[in-house]
């Protein structure tokens, strides 16, 4: 069984929030959300939740019609950016919460509640009021709560964004184990594509209200199917120039010539647009097929592992990831070097993936 979205949309007046959706989600799956602020991610999960109803379309909940069902009937549990806890209740009792309304059994309570802190180390903080926890302890609690309930879908939005670069960290690993067997639809909100690519499942890519890809994580990825689903997933932005291929060759910024690779060997002769990832460009030479960009560099960030580069190619920015520390000065000239055989090749006009 599952959860069914069959042409949903929602409008607010004169604005479409969301254009006509349909999508399957099966039951036991975790899958992510990925767009930018705004693409239309908390309106869609608020619909599936049914804190907020369609303009159009049906909603289907393991064979049943629940379009027009409020959210208090359903067995749902949601977790915002924003940790909501009840301030003068104890941590033990703001995960027991849903379980006291729904008047279960003391003892399944404590059963569970103490599951769930266990999970998310949170037991030696259970008599602490919320105002006593840090930021994070307070998200975990959140979470606690959310999970404690059993529910059959189980909604994610954003709820790491605002923790510090440690926790993200750790409860990006655990997330995935906390609902690893359990029969429920888990749904996970994110602006990150790192994060989609951590947890795996199933990913859909949003923009601007409207679903451009739903499928596997690996291979939403690997083999987008046009070229706004490559930047929505790609962080940094994906490199995209105008290529024309001549035989086994590749023209590039009007005087470049490139090899066409192993992709761009069985396409056509023709012009393109080809993307390139940044952590495909790299400041020294590899051993696979490699074409040469020639600029000025705008921007140099470093970290303890890593070095993003940005380049000004012939008026475009490119940009480069790779490891190492590769300190080039602004304003410098600097050369880079392409690994052709991973381009992705677009229609310039339509902006499908042609190879």
């Amino acid at each position: 069984m599952a959860l069914e979205l069959i042409d949903i949309a929602k409008r607010v007046g004169s604005e479409t929030h969301i254009h006509p959706t349909s999508l399957v989600l099966p039951e036991g799956s975790f899958n992510v959300l990925l767009g930018t602020t705004l693409a239309g991610k908390t309106t869609l999960m608020q619909i599936m939740a049914g804190i907020q109803k369609p303009t159009s379309g049906t909603i289907r909940f393991r064979g049943k019609d629940v379009t027009g069902l409020a959210v208090q009937q359903r067995n749902v549990s949601m977790v915002y950016q924003q940790f909501i806890n009840y301030p003068n209740f104890s941590v033990y009792d703001n995960i027991a919460s849903p379980l006291k309304v729904a008047g279960m059994d003391t003892a399944e309570i404590e059963r569970r509640v103490m599951a769930a802190a266990e999970l998310l180390r949170l037991k030696p903080m259970l008599k602490r009021k919320p105002s006593e926890l840090s930021g994070g302890q307070q998200q975990r609690t959140a979470i606690a709560r959310a999970i404690v309930k059993d529910s059959d879908l189980i909604l994610l939005d954003e709820p790491l964004a605002n923790l510090d670069y440690k926790l993200r960290e750790e409860l990006r690993d655990e997330l995935p184990k906390l609902f690893a067997g359990r029969n429920a639809i888990v749904v996970y909100a994110t602006t990150e594509p790192s994060e989609a690519l951590l947890f795996g499942g199933n990913t859909a890519t949003l923009h601007e209200g409207r679903i451009t890809q739903f499928g596997p994580t690996s291979s939403t990825y690997r083999l987008p199917k046009d070229l706004l689903t490559a930047q929505v997933f790609s962080d940094p932005p994906i490199n995209t120039t105008r290529v024309e291929k001549r035989g086994d060759k590749l023209h590039v910024f009007g005087s470049k010539v490139w090899p066409a690779g192993q992709v761009g060997s069985g396409l056509p002769d023709g012009v393109y647009t080809l993307g390139i990832r940044p952590h495909h460009v790299t400041p020294l030479p590899t051993d696979v097929t490699t074409g040469e960009i020639e600029g000025r560099v705008l921007v140099t960030e470093l970290s303890g592992s890593e070095s993003v580069i940005h380049l000004d190619v012939a008026g475009d920015t490119w940009v480069s990831q790779s490891h190492g520390i590769h300190p080039f000065e602004v304003g410098s000239h600097a050369t880079l070097h392409v690994d052709v055989d991973r381009g992705l090749f677009f229609s310039p006009s339509s902006g499908e993936r042609v190879s």
